[in-house]
């Protein structure tokens, strides 16, 4: 992740900035391509929150996962909103960051929602997390975390 997002700063919804290499470092990283007008959005988005919930906000060791939402909206505006209502408390890349654009076409989002599961180098462990998330619940993350192979990164 510090790889594709290295350098670039994050939002919360509380309007916060943070940098993404702290924020991401040695996380299995959710990009979670959406938008506040899209009904499927609107319905897999509390789903994606009770998921991040579970593995991080109120888990008792909070899991090695960062979602970075990627905003389909129309405005900054709509894309707070939407933030404010459903999401976690996860972060965002800001709305009016061009690199947003990029990062559809990297991951050939042709249609939302999407949630693509990448490594810290931004490659791909699966474009189906939604998929995964829906059928499998919290037992995806586990072949995530395998996937990412995350851990190498820690210094002993």
């Amino acid at each position: 992740m510090v790889d594709i997002l290295g350098g670039r700063h994050l939002v919360t919804c509380k309007g916060a900035t943070v940098e993404a290499e702290a924020a991401l470092q040695n996380k299995v990283v959710a990009l979670y391509f959406a938008a506040a007008r899209c009904a499927p959005s609107r319905d897999f988005t509390p789903l994606l929150c009770d998921f991040y919930t579970a593995l991080v906000a109120e888990a008792r060791r909070p899991a090695p996962f960062e979602v970075v939402f990627v905003s389909a909206d129309g405005s900054s505006q709509e894309m707070l909103a939407f933030m404010r209502e459903l999401h976690g408390a996860w972060l965002a890349l800001p709305f009016h960051d061009p690199y947003r654009h990029e990062l559809r076409k990297r991951y050939n989002v042709t249609a939302i929602p999407k949630l693509v599961i990448v490594k810290q180098n931004g490659e791909v462990i699966t474009n189906k997390g939604r998929k995964q998330i829906r059928e499998r619940g919290l037992a995806c993350f586990q072949d995530w975390v395998e996937a990412a192979d995350i851990f190498q990164n820690f210094s002993v």
